[in-house]
């Protein structure tokens, strides 16, 4: 059941408002990251809501996420925030023990190839056989 939910964290945070910020999460290598609220900003492409710059609450770690884009976002790629410093506009995102970051997706998982038979027989792309009846 964890392991369902997991994938369906990921999948919502992939999609979710905070798709950017998700994946940013999902790159780094790091066990910590110091950010500013505007660096936030600029990864998302746009400006935190009012609250996040006013109540504490906004950045607080939450089990359920369901309703709270922002905190899937850093829950589902492997982070909690800590250290949030609303006047400074600063917070440090640490990894939460146990888990790896989610490694990006390869281009072959997200267009797999499938064969779609063979070279047709009797086809050619040689000159001579394209223009023969020209002769």
């Amino acid at each position: 059941m964890a392991t369902v939910q997991n994938q369906s964290n990921h999948e919502r945070a992939a999609r979710s408002k905070y798709h950017l910020l998700y994946e940013h999460l999902c790159g780094l290598q790091a066990e910590e990251w110091q950010v500013t609220f505007a660096e936030i900003e600029t990864i998302v492409g746009f400006s935190l809501p009012a609250s996040a710059h006013k109540r504490r609450a906004w950045w607080a770690n939450q089990r359920d996420i369901t309703s709270r884009p922002q905190a899937l976002a850093w829950t589902a790629a492997g982070w909690k925030t800590a250290e949030v410093d609303m006047h400074t506009k600063t917070l440090v995102f640490r990894r939460m023990n146990g888990v790896q970051p989610r490694l990006q997706p390869t281009v072959d998982e997200i267009l797999p190839a499938r064969s779609v038979g063979g070279w047709p027989e009797g086809l050619s792309l040689r000159r001579e056989d394209m223009y023969e009846d020209r002769v």
